[in-house]
Parts: C-alpha cells; structure tokens; sequence
C-alpha cells in the first residue's frame, strides 16, 4: 500500500475519500482489524458532508440532517488492508428515500488495483424530539443528489 497522499481519483459516479489507517486500527496480525472498516467509512463520509456544509459544528449541528441513525451495515471482505497508510474509500447512494439513504461501498488500494471490501450501510434521517423517521431536508437531498448512482 502507498503511504503517498494523493488526491482521490475522479470516478464515474459517488466520490472517493482517503481514509488513514493508523497503527491502533490493526489486530495482532498486522492487518486492518475487521471492526475498524466501519469506523473509516464513516469518517470518510463525516469527511464528505462537513466539505458540504453537513456536520457538527461549534456543539452544534449545522442542520437536522446530521441527527440520523444506521439501520444495517453489511460488508464482504476481499483482501486484507495489511498496514497502515491511506487507503481509498469509495461511495455512493443506491437509495435516498423520504427519510432513508442506501449507500453502497468499495475499499480499495489508492491506484485501485487491489479492492480490500465492499458493502451497504442503510441510514434514516430521526426527529431528535420522537426518534421516529423524519423527512431529510432540501439542504441534504442536494448534497445527495451527487452521491446517487444513476440507474
């Protein structure tokens, strides 16, 4: 794995982000502990939305958006990350519906050649007063709209 920090490659559709691997994120055989592909994916997305004015701010969140929950994460292992470095994390949304988004997810090395992982994380939007499903805002289906995978 390249430890180079290069710009994530343009794709067709969705958005790469580099995520770092740093030394606590590895298990006693020197790879990328399972667990911790969630935590790079969401930082990651964390990365991308707060770009978009999407995030926490000041104790703060910047709009109601950011107040959602994950209902599933999947994952399907193909190569393990062995090291620490950057490693590319490609994205997108499959689904946005009234209060729900689809993502689906790619792990692979920075030049591409050797994909690590991929997968679906399912998220719904929550009224932070009820916890019940709530409508995302304009603000949000905006941001989104460049993340969905045409048909």
């Amino acid at each position: 794995m390249s430890h180079a920090l290069a710009e994530p490659a343009a794709v067709e559709y969705g958005h790469v982000e580099h995520a770092m691997v740093h030394f606590d994120d590895l298990d006693a055989m020197g790879l990328l502990h399972n667990a911790r592909y969630a935590v790079l994916l969401e930082r990651a997305l964390t990365a991308y939305w707060s770009e978009r004015g999407v995030a926490y701010r000041n104790g703060a969140a910047t709009t109601p958006d950011v107040f959602h929950a994950v209902r599933e994460f999947t994952i399907t292992y193909r190569a393990p990350i062995t090291g620490t470095g950057p490693v590319a994390v490609h994205f997108w949304l499959e689904h946005l519906g009234t209060s729900s988004a689809g993502y689906a997810f790619r792990f692979h090395s920075l030049d591409g050649t050797t994909a690590y992982a991929e997968g679906r994380r399912a998220v719904v939007r929550l009224d932070p007063a009820t916890l019940r499903p709530a409508p995302w805002t304009a603000t949000a289906r905006a941001v989104a709209s460049t993340l969905l995978r045409s048909a």
